[in-house]
């Protein structure tokens, strides 16, 4: 029988954010939308890949000589993607670090070796570990058995989700959690899809049946000028949020560090080429929002 396993593409430990307390987060990779102001575009695919820094090359190709794909490149982005198998030869034959490996599959048990060593931080602090992305909710089972083992250690539990997953499914799943965090991108159905390329017909039901069933939910909303910010999809957030009688909403500013990231993978996401979210515009929507009796929450 196959090992069960989730591909992981980074641990950030010693969080002061996404959740209470001192936390670990893990960014598991794939993701079932493709946004087009995505930060982590590394974590779009689900398989692992290999990065290339063109910066940190010296040209001295001993990659070429110990792939045995044949998927070293000469010229242009150094990966072939097509051929490369992730074994990592040209990794370990790169003493540049010019080649990066981004992602690897790892079993629940090897998962929560690594964030049980943390324990005694998050009973401190009142901490825990946050299930990121990508999507989590690609990868149910794998979830479901760490929410058990963290459990079992009283460690407090998130999930960061943009929704799209199965009701049925994750149902028994969800109860598990302390937290979810929840992303409302964009309301209007035609526009959310034309963003991200889906529509958030179950994206809006599953929220409505988080809150119905009690699950603690926490909403949030991504600033992206020329996306997210106009005026039309603020007030139907705050049309959709009083409506399920919510008044807090974590407001997420866009940064374009992700777009340098579309480069090391040779990604086909375009470059928006917008600068990091402006200050005095977040004040003025946090304002906007909190005259509507919608409290922001700090992140």
């Amino acid at each position: 029988m196959r090992q069960l396993s989730a591909p992981i593409f980074d641990i950030q430990r010693f969080s002061i954010h996404d959740g209470p307390g001192i936390r670990t987060l893990v960014f598991f990779k794939g993701c079932n939308l493709h946004c087009a102001w995505c930060q982590n575009p590394e974590s779009q695919d689900v398989e692992p890949l290999v990065a290339f820094y063109a910066d940190r090359c010296n040209g001295s190709f001993d990659c070429l000589k110990a792939c045995p794909q044949d998927a070293i490149n000469r010229d242009g982005f150094r990966i072939n993607h097509t051929k490369c198998d992730n074994c990592l030869a040209c990794v370990e034959a790169c003493s540049r670090s010019a080649l990066r490996p981004i992602g690897e599959h790892m079993s629940p048990e090897h998962l929560f070796a690594t964030l049980v060593a943390d324990l005694p931080y998050y009973r401190s602090s009142g901490g825990g570990v946050t299930f990121s992305g990508g999507e989590p909710t690609l990868y149910p089972k794998f979830i479901d058995q760490m929410l058990d083992l963290c459990n079992d250690e009283g460690i407090h539990t998130a999930m960061e989700t943009c929704g799209t997953y199965s009701p049925d499914r994750w149902a028994p799943i969800l109860k598990k959690l302390d937290l979810v965090y929840f992303d409302l991108k964009i309301i209007d159905r035609e526009q959310h899809k034309a963003a991200t390329g889906r529509d958030n017909s179950q994206i809006l039901a599953n929220a409505r049946l988080l809150v119905e069933t009690g699950i603690p939910v926490e909403f949030r909303l991504p600033l992206v000028e020329g996306y997210t910010d106009d005026r039309e999809n603020l007030q139907d957030t705050a049309d959709f949020l009083k409506a399920l009688n919510q008044n807090r909403l974590h407001l997420l500013s866009y940064h374009n560090m992700g777009e340098t990231k579309i480069d090391i993978i040779n990604g086909s996401q375009n470059k928006l080429g917008l600068k990091t979210y402006d200050a005095t515009r977040f004040a003025q929507i946090r304002e906007w929002f909190t005259e509507r009796n919608i409290e922001i929450c700090d992140e």
